[in-house]
């Protein structure tokens, strides 16, 4: 982004700004809760929120799993924990709940993440860009002259915004999503992000063609270039499971990407894609082990009985 907004540019105070997670279970508890570890380890200076439901406990004397990991959240990665109702958020809570993050008004911004994702670098910057209501990634793996934004992530001003988000929310059709809402509400209003950095998939080292991820333009694929550059990646490698839904032990060995040849320097088995994939899936495990502790679940592979 080069063009700069003076509204926040000139902020000293980062308690104006905030990164929001949401946690419906325990599984995006954990997710959550491993955002918020690795933008404490990269030194994020905006405050921290998590938006979680009211049957979680928080209690010292709670044993429970989750009342672990919101005290865990909030001891040793400085999480505000934020309670909604159970009963009064029950369609916000299905549906909606990165919509929850407009009603943190107490911030000039915000920005959500998708918890099925990995934190590279910081992203404090996105929070002195240009003012507007919304901002998004293109949805690049569509077309390269699709300009469809992904709510993968979402930076928001909420302060005028929640009143118009609910009333969204009442009149929406049963099969509408956060994403539909978005366009409806910004629609051309949303500012447009480099998705290189914010909405990179992982399913990308996976790929033969990167004409999407270049938007049309005529450049060299470099796996290396790609990471470094990202900040953000999504686990998205369907049909792969989730890295917390681990198939079986060779699940990894099955989906993982083919060593290439590498044209500058002749050698037949470039595997940088591959190292890097799996080192995302790698990582993503081991810190769900050591943070969370927790082990990917076991599942059967697709189309197996």
């Amino acid at each position: 982004m080069s063009a700069w907004s003076s509204k926040f540019v000139s902020a000293k105070d980062w308690s104006r700004f905030a990164y929001v997670q949401y946690a419906t279970d325990e599984v995006y508890l954990c997710n959550s809760v491993l955002i918020f570890e690795a933008l404490h380890r990269l030194g994020a200076r905006p405050d921290r929120v998590l938006i979680y439901p009211s049957s979680f406990s928080i209690e010292e004397d709670d044993s429970s799993f989750e009342g672990h990991l919101l005290r865990k959240a909030r001891d040793e990665y400085n999480v505000k924990l934020v309670s909604i109702d159970n009963e009064d958020n029950v369609v916000w809570k299905k549906k909606y709940p990165k919509l929850l993050a407009f009603n943190q008004t107490e911030y000039d911004r915000v920005l959500v993440l998708d918890s099925d994702s990995t934190v590279l670098q910081s992203m404090d910057d996105l929070f002195l860009g240009p003012s507007t209501p919304v901002a998004m990634p293109r949805a690049y793996w569509l077309h390269p002259d699709n300009t469809a934004l992904t709510p993968l992530l979402l930076l928001a001003e909420p302060s005028n915004e929640f009143d118009r988000i609910t009333k969204a929310v009442t009149k929406a059709d049963h099969d509408e999503y956060d994403i539909n809402i978005m366009e409806e509400l910004y629609g051309n209003r949303s500012l447009a992000l480099p998705h290189r950095k914010f909405a990179l998939l992982s399913s990308e080292f996976r790929s033969v063609a990167h004409d999407a991820y270049f938007g049309g333009q005529s450049e060299e694929w470099d796996p290396e270039n790609a990471i470094h550059e990202a900040q953000l990646v999504h686990f998205a490698d369907w049909p792969a499971p989730k890295p917390w839904d681990r198939a079986e032990d060779d699940t990894l060995d099955e989906y993982q990407p083919p060593c290439d040849s590498n044209l500058e320097t002749g050698d037949e088995r470039d595997c940088r894609a591959r190292d890097i994939w799996l080192w995302l899936y790698n990582d993503f495990t081991n810190r769900r082990r050591d943070i969370c502790g927790l082990r990917t679940i076991s599942v059967p592979k697709v189309g197996s009985s």
